[in-house]
């Protein structure tokens, strides 16, 4: 079972905290939620978490972490996963989630998501290390597909194929970023609406948007722009494929205000709800044309 839906949301970002708790509480902005970055608030008071606090009293939040190196053969970090327990208490999360790579080797961070090799071997390692990292927490986690700009000789497979077999295996759920397919996908040449037809709908709790810059040959994942219309009609797509998917738009750099960030979380709203609108018109023209013929 997935966990309840949440609609539509933000990253939070220290930008925007007094945009968000300044307003009175009948004119709050109209965001259903918000996801923190775990590592933002693993600390021992100050302003990050008087602010997150303030903000968890007013709004749904979730976590998503960049620090847990699920694909790392460095043993589990339980000092990292029990501050990430103390925080999700703290904070009421609704749902956890990280990354599908490997951060470092040896102890040593190299402050990137670097992916995998797709490979049976893998599969197995990897989702293991969820199985012990959900028991640590008590609770299912999310992990996300993230963008790539290198593959391995060693892959046997697709990487949608991948990514379903870790998450049925460990019994985990998909944090599915639109914005990663998008650009892996032109990177590496393969066709995004495979990747969303190749994953399970009872897997996908959460959907990330973003925006990337493009280069002559090769997209570099850097969440400092709007997001582009190719990631939009590809947002479409997958709104006809998973339903009750938590939506977020992602801005990490070049931070604008967050009245325009709202458009674009309104941009989403519109395109959910259309799309869901036509595939209610041509499910009810399907069903009536055989009723007809009955």
């Amino acid at each position: 079972m997935k966990y309840s839906p949440l609609g539509f949301g933000l990253g939070l970002r220290k930008e925007h905290y007094h945009d968000i708790l300044d307003s009175p509480s009948d004119k709050q902005p109209d965001i259903d939620w918000f996801e923190i970055l775990t590592e933002n608030y693993l600390v021992e008071g100050g302003k990050p978490l008087y602010f997150l606090d303030q903000i968890c009293e007013r709004y749904p939040v979730v976590m998503h972490g960049v620090s847990m190196s699920i694909g790392s053969t460095d043993p589990i970090d339980t000092n990292y996963l029990s501050q990430v327990k103390q925080l999700a208490g703290r904070t009421n999360a609704h749902w956890i989630s990280d990354h599908l790579c490997f951060t470092g080797l040896d102890g040593v961070n190299a402050h990137d998501l670097l992916p995998l090799p797709y490979t049976e071997e893998t599969i197995k390692f990897v989702a293991n290390k969820i199985k012990q990292t959900q028991d640590f927490l008590g609770r299912r986690i999310l992990i996300e597909n993230v963008s790539s700009y290198i593959t391995y000789k060693q892959s046997g497979m697709t990487e949608w194929e991948f990514v379903t077999a870790i998450s049925e295996e460990s019994d985990s759920l998909m944090l599915l970023d639109i914005n990663n397919i998008f650009v892996s996908a032109f990177n590496h040449g393969f066709d995004p609406i495979e990747y969303l037809d190749g994953v399970p709908a009872h897997r996908v709790q959460q959907h990330h948007l973003a925006g990337h810059t493009q280069y002559d040959d090769y997209i570099i994942d850097t969440h400092d722009n709007n997001v582009v219309d190719g990631v939009w009609n590809l947002y479409a797509e997958a709104v006809k494929r998973f339903d009750d998917v938590s939506t977020m738009i992602e801005r990490d750099d070049n931070i604008p205000e967050l009245s325009e960030i709202m458009k674009e979380l309104q941009m989403a709203r519109d395109i959910y709800a259309v799309t869901k609108d036509k595939s209610s018109q041509v499910t009810n023209q399907i069903t009536s044309k055989s009723n007809d013929s009955v």
